[in-house]
């Protein structure tokens, strides 16, 4: 999967000059793929909901590099005239000083002054440029692996640090300006249920797992604990899920995985998880339960409900067609 916008035959210029890089930002495209066994994970956005739609309104390329800002704020000076969009967590965009809507495209001028504060629900913000950020692709990405070391602005896995300027593709910033209609907006930006309902489907050793330890996996309420991160998401539950079975073999790991340690303290797999895991799995998220919690921090309640694999396929079927993603078999 390669990035459109970081072709050698398109002028890169600098934009935007990065004067607080907040707790987490990373540079991320969509992410690596067809390396997984090399070991090489995928990286990408944890909520390729808001990604994609950044994009969206840009008329960016789906795979156009943004940054993810995770739990803290973000401060950039502008260099040089440009749009950008503000999707994910962040309620509000301040521009010197001036608070403006998320979830659309704004128009910067040389010397404005380009805040995302910390988000006052949701875990991450993500800000996308007109024709994305330019960076040199490692193995066919610039998405940032921390623990891999790959990608990001120097492509060594760095988080981006103050003082670093970003550069994205020279381009006139006339454009037209797409926006979601207000019905539509309203439901991008819209409070998620509590406790937040994610659909499930059953993979992996699912058939292996006794009824009890399946109807434990839907029938109590869980929390996100502390230990979250790009890797993965550590559940609490009081009544642990058993595995009974023998020890397995270390097996590929899908993004949404849910595996079950011996604890019995759900795990689920995320966008910079290992390649090869040993612990069973009952099931996977659907694409748009990682979305959902991809924004869920420490202490979230969730519940998991049973969704037939062909509603899951579907519903995606619909999202790589709205956002022009390459069809898979």
């Amino acid at each position: 999967m390669s990035n459109d916008t970081m072709s050698n035959n398109i002028i890169s210029h600098s934009v935007l000059r990065v004067v607080s890089a907040g707790f987490y930002t990373s540079l991320q495209d969509f992410g690596r793929f067809g390396l997984l066994a090399a070991g090489i994970t995928r990286g990408g956005p944890v909520d390729e909901r808001a990604f994609l739609w950044a994009n969206r309104l840009l008329d960016n390329h789906y795979n156009a590099a943004q940054l993810e800002i995770t739990a803290s704020a973000c401060r950039l000076a502008c260099l040089a005239e440009t749009q950008v969009c503000v999707t994910g967590a962040a309620s509000q965009v301040v521009i010197n000083g001036e608070p403006q809507r998320s979830w659309q495209v704004l128009t910067l001028r040389a010397g404005d002054q380009l805040e995302i504060p910390p988000p006052q629900r949701g875990l991450r913000s993500y800000l996308a440029i007109r024709g994305g950020f330019s960076a040199t692709p490692c193995q066919g990405s610039v998405a940032t692996v921390r623990r891999d070391r790959r990608g990001g602005i120097h492509g060594d896995g760095r988080l981006l640090a103050d003082g670093e300027v970003l550069k994205a593709p020279l381009f006139s910033v006339e454009l037209p300006q797409r926006r979601p209609q207000q019905e539509l907006l309203a439901a991008l930006i819209s409070q998620p249920s509590t406790p937040l309902q994610l659909g499930i489907i059953a993979s992996g050793q699912y058939q292996q797992f006794s009824d009890s330890a399946r109807q434990l996996l839907t029938n109590q309420t869980m929390r996100v604990s502390p230990a979250h991160d790009r890797m993965g998401v550590r559940l609490q539950v009081e009544q642990p899920i058993e595995w009974a079975g023998e020890q397995l073999i270390s097996e590929p790991l899908a993004v949404g995985a849910i595996q079950i340690p011996p604890d019995g303290q759900p795990i689920v797999m995320l966008n910079d998880r290992q390649t090869l895991g040993g612990y069973p799995k009952i099931a996977t998220l659907s694409w748009q339960a990682r979305c959902l919690l991809a924004q869920a921090g420490s202490g979230t309640q969730l519940q998991f409900y049973w969704q037939e694999l062909s509603e899951a396929q579907a519903h995606w079927r619909e999202v790589a067609q709205f956002f022009h993603l390459p069809r898979s078999g």
